[in-house]
């Protein structure tokens, strides 16, 4: 088991921020998910409002151990967005 893909912060006053998430099983790793400006290729549970702005508050997939590697494999489409033209 690896221990740089898991962190919790019990303290903060919005542990765990997602309703109906599971205290012991949610990671903080990715407090405000990477992957944000990704928009539908984020690969997560998102949905938008109709002022379109985009809605993560019911995706999971950031804040699960297991989903770690997938976060990390998607971070290339963020550093490609980021690249200076």
């Amino acid at each position: 088991m690896s221990h740089y893909d898991f962190f919790q912060n019990r303290e903060c006053e919005y542990f765990p921020c997602h309703p109906g998430a599971d205290p012991e099983t949610f990671s903080c790793l990715f407090c405000y998910c990477p992957l944000y400006a990704l928009g539908d290729k984020c690969g997560g549970s998102y949905r938008y409002l109709e002022n379109g702005i985009k809605d993560c508050s019911g995706c999971l997939r950031p804040h699960c151990r297991e989903n770690y590697d997938k976060v990390m494999e998607k971070m290339a489409l963020v550093m490609e967005m980021a690249k200076k033209p």
